[in-house]
């Protein structure tokens, strides 16, 4: 089994606000760009991913998706969003797509966890058996930082706060089996100073775990 991963993509000024005061427009969008190209390598290399769609309605996203296209083992594209009506709807969007390319799973992955780690991702999807929904939580707890559906439209994706118990009991409505899996590299996703001090000091140990974002990062001063 393989699945279609689906990334939607913020504009980027409508992106990370409580991150503005802190780092500035210009760093938000740099630190944007180097965790969503992070991300991108990383699900490329995951095995049991067999295509990437990036939905977006920011041109700065598409460019970085289909820069890293080129080079990669699997299909990139993009599916522009142009009303950018929020996380929920361009996954959805994303999910139409992926069935209209006979994908038989979905991952729906942000695009803000950089610490991604390919084996992570596959041993998540290998978990996904068929009429099966997977729920990964954030490192709080309560919301979901990635959804793993088989097939693609088993749930209607709903994000945001109290994300993670919504997912599932739209699984259990549809008698679906349902799992919560704490996947570690997708448990950090960047909404606030926090989490910058967070992935800063990670990637100041680790480097390597997301290079884009670890130089983005040495470049903020609100973080040296």
């Amino acid at each position: 089994m393989s699945a279609t991963a689906i990334v939607p993509v913020k504009r980027f000024r409508a992106a990370k606000q409580r991150l503005v005061e802190v780092v500035g427009p210009p760093g938000r969008a740099a630190l944007t760009k180097a965790m969503l190209a992070d991300v991108l390598t990383a699900i490329t290399a995951a095995e049991l991913v067999e295509r990437v769609v990036v939905v977006t309605g920011e041109g700065r996203a598409e460019k970085v998706a289909l820069e890293l296209g080129p080079g990669a083992r699997i299909p990139v594209e993009v599916l522009r969003d142009p009303e950018d009506e929020g996380h929920s709807r361009a996954a959805t969007l994303g999910i139409v797509r992926a069935k209209a390319l006979g994908a038989e799973a979905v991952a729906l992955l942000p695009g803000d966890c950089p610490l991604l780690d390919p084996p992570e991702l596959d041993a998540a999807l290998g978990r996904l058996g068929p009429d099966s929904v997977v729920v990964v939580p954030d490192r709080h707890g309560s919301g979901t930082n990635a959804l793993l559906m088989r097939p693609c439209d088993a749930v209607a994706p709903a994000f945001g706060p109290g994300s993670r118990e919504r997912h599932v009991e739209r699984a259990r409505r549809r008698d679906l089996a349902v799992a919560v899996d704490e996947v570690p590299s997708l448990g950090l996703d960047l909404d606030t100073p926090d989490d910058l001090a967070v992935l800063a000091e990670t990637l100041a140990a680790e480097p390597a775990r997301a290079p884009r974002t670890a130089e983005a990062i040495a470049g903020l001063e609100a973080v040296r």
